[in-house]
């Protein structure tokens, strides 16, 4: 099978034309493949499913690719062995199949497992924080060439969880697991004051939670998921078909190309999505409440801040998007997490409220994210390492306590910057 050289993401907002397709089968052929390019001094990117809207994928030189690495390597009980290149929806059919499962999930499944946890995906609950944080051990491919396992034993540890494609190429992840769980899914449209007066509650009472706010509107939509014994109330296969398919991606993609096509539509149409929208509960398996279809491409940028943060970054907003040029055609996501200890992980020591913005892919996007990123970089936010950012080096060191541990730890492991590229290079100097 012949591999373009051309590659574009997901969001359509990155492209690149390798010089080679790197496509190994084992690990052996990885590390000779690294060692190769060491020694000819060529750059190595590893690429996954391309869910990323930063340029952390892109391979101007040598593009490695890890399909042919996503198979099951060993369950062990509750820690669970796979091959780095196994994108998270097969995973979690691989983890249903033994009685396990995610103790958390982001909202999209394609990304593959490396690409999620070197980026900082990461769900919504106040006893979780990102993929990383499940990760127990870490087989990968230094810049020499050799093959190292890493786990908490190790002092690389907190650096190689969420390495964003730095330190080495993901050969295998170990996981833990948790026994599979049911949840409930309760998803409701409210006013926008409403659902922010009961946050605090809302998030302590729940195991996740998040809203979206529609621009031009006061209204929002809670979403709270809870574990619960048993799939007592499955969604029919109508309504899942008519939500997540039909309204969710057929009719809301034809708004957005109406809205696009047509900016003043664009504030009505929010208008109707937010009115028409109705509650639902459901019960099923969690990977499935937690992952829906998203065949709407957009650009996006996501910013962790300290959650007694949230309100003034939200109340930025309105101001922000009445000021554009353009409009905003898509909902803004709010999500929460507590700490965790992985030293570039957004969440690192402290509770987080995520805000993620986005744009329909093909629209305008710049003014929109500079203009939120001002408000969010002074309030100590960290950037999601996989959405649209524009900071530094110099600005990120001060975000993040471990910055320059991590960065030691990249000398040890690339000390030839193999596995650098313009993002790696902007981001940690």
């Amino acid at each position: 099978m012949t591999m373009s050289l051309h590659w574009r993401n997901w969001g359509g907002n990155q492209q690149s034309i390798a010089t080679e397709v790197l496509t190994p089968g084992t690990v052996d052929e990885v590390a000779a493949l690294v060692k190769e390019a060491s020694a000819t001094g060529h750059k190595v990117k590893a690429v996954g499913s391309g869910h990323s809207f930063t340029d952390i994928a892109v391979a101007d030189d040598r593009r490695l690719l890890l399909h042919r690495l996503g198979e099951l390597v060993a369950v062990d009980g509750e820690l669970v062995t796979v091959q780095a290149g196994m994108p998270l929806h097969r995973l979690n059919r691989v983890l249903a199949e033994h009685g396990l499962a995610m103790p958390n999930l982001g909202d999209i499944d394609q990304q593959t497992v490396a690409g999620a946890i070197s980026t900082g995906t990461h769900g919504s609950g106040q006893a979780y924080s990102t993929l990383a944080s499940c990760v127990e051990a870490v087989t990968l491919v230094t810049g020499t060439g050799a093959v190292q396992r890493i786990d908490a034993s190790s002092p690389l540890f907190p650096a190689a969880r969420l390495g964003i494609g730095a330190l080495g190429v993901l050969v295998e992840v170990t996981l833990r697991c948790v026994p599979a769980f049911v949840l409930l899914a309760d998803e409701r449209p409210l006013p926008l004051a409403e659902v922010l007066a009961g946050l605090d509650e809302g998030i302590a009472e729940n195991d996740h939670l998040e809203f979206y706010w529609y621009p031009y509107t006061d209204r929002a939509q809670l979403k709270r998921n809870n574990k619960v014994p048993v799939s007592d109330r499955p969604l029919s296969a109508f309504r899942g078909w008519l939500d997540d398919e039909l309204l969710a991606n057929t009719v809301y993609q034809g708004a957005c190309r109406l809205g696009r096509a047509i900016p003043a539509t664009v504030p009505a149409i929010s208008a109707v999505a937010a009115r028409a929208l109705t509650a639902r509960t459901y019960t099923d398996r969690s990977d499935r409440v937690f992952c829906t279809p998203r065949r709407v491409h957009f650009t996006e940028m996501e910013y962790e801040i300290p959650r007694e943060c949230l309100g003034e970054a939200l109340s930025a907003l309105p101001r922000i998007i009445d000021g554009l040029p353009f409009k905003v055609q898509f909902p803004v996501e709010v999500r929460f997490t507590g700490p965790d200890d992985v030293w570039l992980s957004h969440g690192y020591g402290r509770d987080s409220a995520y805000i993620a913005v986005h744009q329909f892919a093909g629209s305008p996007y710049e003014p929109y994210f500079r203009a939120f990123e001002a408000v969010c970089a002074p309030l100590g936010g960290r950037p999601h390492w996989g959405k649209m950012h524009y900071r530094d080096a110099e600005s990120l060191r001060a975000a993040y306590p471990k910055f320059d541990d991590f960065r030691a730890v990249r000398d040890q492991l690339d000390p030839a910057r193999v596995f650098t590229n313009a993002y790696l290079d902007r981001v940690l100097g």
